[in-house]
Parts: C-alpha cells; sequence; structure tokens
C-alpha cells in the first residue's frame, strides 16, 4: 500500500492524510519491505494553530511523509468541510499498533524518551498517582517529561543495560516502555532505549554519543518522545543517519507505556474530551496555551469548515 493512495485533506493550509491508524501500520510494513524509511507527524489543534503562523513549524509538516490526526477537532473540522478523514489516529495508539505491526515482520524498534533511570515520576507530575502529567505533545520540547538537572552527570545510554545501573535503581521510561511493548508484540524486537537527559540536543559531545547508539542499533522504526517541537528536532537530525528508517514523534506515549503518567479514559478520548484531562492534570502550566490560544483556534477552524466545503 503505497502512500500516494491516499489524498490530503486541507486544514488551515496544512494537509492531512485521509487514512486509518491500521493503514498507516500497513503502509509503513510495506515501506520496510521495500527499504523505504520515512516519517509520520501527529498534529494536534495547538501544532496546527503554530503551523498557521510559524514557518519553523511548518518546516516539520512539510517534511513528514505522513500527517495524520491527533485530535477530535481536526475531524470534526474536515466532516463540517465535506472531506471527512475516517478517525483520529493519536501518537499514544499507533506506539502500540505499530509495534504489534512490525512484530508481526520481526523487525525492530528504538525507544527514545521517558524518564531517566531511578527518577520516581516525570518533571511536573503531582505527587499523587491519581494526578498526572500532562501529555508532553504539544509544546514541551524545551522540557522533556522527567528531565531532572542532576541528570546531566549521567552519560547518555548509561542505563541502558542492568550491569551500568546502581544496584536497585529503578529502570529508565524507555527501558520499562520497551518491555511492555516487546511483551504485548509477539516477535518484536528491542534494538535500544534511551532516556536522554535535559539539554542532551544541545551537548554535542553527549548528542553524539546518543546518535552513535541509535544509528548503530539500524532500526526499522524510532519511537521519538520528547515532546513538540524537540522531538522533531532531533528526528531532522537522526534521519539522515538512517534513511531507510521509520521515525515517529510520539509525545508522552513513552510515559503512557512505561506507566509513568495516565492517558485520559477512553470515552474522553473518543468524545474529544482528553485536552480537558491533561488541563486537569497541570492547570497552572497548561490554561493559558489551552484556554487562550488552542480553545478560540478550534472554534475558528470549525467555523471556517462549512466554507471550504468542495
Amino acid at each position: 500500500m503505497s502512500i500516494e493512495a491516499f489524498d490530503r485533506v486541507h486544514l488551515d493550509g496544512t494537509g492531512i492524510d485521509r487514512i486509518t491508524e491500521d493503514e498507516v501500520v500497513a503502509v509503513v510494513r510495506d515501506a520496510l519491505a521495500h527499504g523505504r524509511g520515512g516519517r509520520i507527524i501527529t498534529p494536534n489543534v495547538d501544532i496546527l494553530r503554530r503551523a498557521s503562523a510559524d514557518p519553523r513549524v511548518r518546516r516539520h509538516l512539510d517534511d513528514a511523509d505522513l500527517i495524520v490526526a491527533d485530535g477530535m477537532p481536526l475531524v470534526w473540522a474536515s466532516r463540517l468541510g465535506g472531506s471527512p478523514l475516517p478517525e483520529r489516529v493519536a501518537g499514544s495508539s499507533l506506539i502500540w499498533s505499530l509495534s504489534r505491526g512490525l512484530g508481526r515482520d520481526a523487525r525492530s524498534v528504538f525507544v527514545i524518551g521517558g524518564i531517566p533511570a531511578g527518577t520516581d515520576r516525570p518533571a511536573g507530575a503531582r505527587a499523587r498517582r491519581s494526578d498526572s502529567a500532562a501529555e508532553a505533545h504539544a509544546t514541551d520540547g524545551d522540557r522533556p517529561a522527567g528531565a531532572h538537572a542532576t541528570d546531566g552527570d549521567r552519560p547518555v545510554g548509561a542505563h541502558a543495560t542492568d550491569g551500568e545501573r546502581l544496584s536497585g535503581e529503578r529502570p529508565s521510561g524507555a527501558e520499562r516502555a520497551a518491555a511492555r511493548l516487546a511483551a504485548a508484540s509477539p516477535g518484536l524486537r528491542i534494538a535500544g532505549a534511551v532516556s536522554p537527559p535535559f539539554g542532551f540536543e544541545r551537548d554535542e559531545a553527549r548528542y553524539a554519543r546518543f546518535r552513535a547508539e541509535v544509528t548503530e542499533a539500524r532500526p526499522d522504526l524510532v519511537f521519538v518522545g520528547l515532546g513538540f517541537p524537540k522531538q522533531e528536532l532531533v528526528i531532522e537530525r537522526l534521519r539522515e543517519h538512517l534513511p531507510s528508517t521509520w521515525f515517529i514523534g510520539c509525545g508522552a506515549a513513552v510515559n503512557f507505556v512505561a506507566g509513568d503518567v495516565h492517558r485520559a479514559p477512553r470515552w474522553m478520548q473518543r468524545t474529544g474530551l482528553e485536552w480537558a484531562h491533561r488541563l486537569g492534570a497541570e492547570p497552572r502550566r497548561l490554561a493559558g496555551r489551552y484556554l487562550r490560544h488552542d480553545a478560540p483556534y478550534a472554534l475558528r477552524l470549525l467555523a471556517r469548515a462549512p466554507r471550504g466545503r468542495p
């Protein structure tokens, strides 16, 4: 199944593939079978809003091979516009379905993100288990989930094996997520898993070690859960070294899989209220973005949609 087989629905200047989650998995499996790599981006309302005004954000969308709608307002706007998207395709769901699909082909994944080894919970998460941290999908690129100031003393990848970890130290979020994906996806191979410390991409020596760890593993697919736009910038830098690999920026999906952050209930996901769950978890950090910027933009997007009917 080729990518060209799907047309795109245009919302505020962004073309979004009219594709289901199962079809995304089929496209990636087929491309890998033919030795082709690629990149998936999952814009939500916040990313779409920023792309409409910021060329730097637009660049990430223009570079993607598949663009899928990770937000019910985008699906609703497409329906109002007369070119309906078939469904919401969230990065936090794709991390599971892509792993299962690649497992059927005995292929490998590399997991990047999550909280570093020995850390109890992501930065910003409340102490009580029920109060999960907000998904790092929208604009958390400047503060990756779980980054702690003291992590800078730990070399990237140094926690990859138990032999290098302090006795009794909790495995990293990426390692725990990778283990859960492997357990749920028969045949899947884990090429590697790393939870890099805050600011690793700005330290050339540290980034070089990180890049070497990923590229030498030669994974078929890389999940990069560092928050937008940091994860997209990291993907740009890695793609040139792994042209036959697929990449997806998956925000807080690594934290979800690891069990460090709890996703909204399914009924909230289906009804487009997942944002309310995240807002309730971190109101001080997210209220301005969601209520002052994203909500008005979403309303404008929905209001304009009928005028775009073909």
